[in-house]
């Protein structure tokens, strides 16, 4: 199969200011992502940003950049108009990736555009993994998800679920997707669910609004992003 592979990326961030220009061991963070959706064997990279000096540090790397509004509301929204200045095929897959993700495995990403491509009664595809620790399991940070039996995301959540009565497995949910053009057209389209403000999870306005999300279940940890300059130092121990 052929899929594409457009990274948001914006300075912007409450947390971590100008965090896709962050040094990890003399790149910068967002060209090490670009490195690793390369690999995945992606027809093409791309980096979605509204940011001239994100731009400039990514072409200097030899990746492309597709400039975009800088008033989007999420990444989503973000991909869907770099899709359309690339003008993609309603049926061709994009596989966003978050430019935070330095670690991602490429064979994850390859992955989950795989599993859109065989689940065609998904709108999206997306990972996750199994959670090990109570800690994880009770920290709001940490995305968790609930499957159906044939591997559809039930819900999204940053509590822990399901409710652990008995013993049950919860899966940490990995931000990356997947999905068709003609649905990023359409997801960019549709209003804010009131589950999504209220876990400030872009995801759910899919449930909501009855779109089905396919799950790759890693069998491994999927390494942790970065959203703060201590998640930062943690990762560059990890790449050296």
């Amino acid at each position: 199969m052929s899929f594409t592979v457009i990274i948001p990326a914006r300075h912007a961030s409450t947390r971590f200011p100008g965090k896709p220009l962050a040094d990890l061991a003399g790149k910068p963070m967002v060209v090490r992502v670009c490195e690793r959706a390369k690999e995945s064997g992606a027809l093409a990279v791309h980096v979605a940003t509204d940011d001239e000096r994100i731009a400039a540090a990514v072409r200097k790397h030899g990746f492309t950049v597709v400039m975009t509004r800088p008033d989007h509301a999420s990444g989503t929204d973000r991909l869907a108009e770099a899709a359309g200045t690339l003008r993609l095929g309603d049926e061709h897959v994009v596989v966003n990736v978050q430019g935070d993700e330095p670690l991602i495995p490429p064979a994850l990403i390859r992955d989950v555009a795989q599993r859109l491509e065989t689940q065609r009664a998904a709108s999206m595809a997306t990972a996750c993994h199994a959670i090990h620790d109570a800690a994880s399991a009770a920290n709001p940070n940490v995305v968790k998800v609930v499957l159906d039996a044939q591997g559809y995301a039930l819900y999204f959540s940053r509590a822990a679920i399901p409710f652990p009565r008995e013993a049950a497995t919860q899966y940490r949910h990995a931000g990356i997707y997947a999905y068709r053009v003609r649905f990023l057209k359409e997801y960019a389209a549709l209003p804010p669910a009131p589950i999504e403000k209220a876990e400030a999870l872009e995801q759910l306005r899919a449930l909501w609004h009855g779109h089905r999300i396919a799950v790759v279940v890693s069998e491994t940890d999927i390494p942790p992003g970065v959203d703060t300059p201590q998640d930062l130092q943690a990762v560059l121990r990890m790449i050296r």
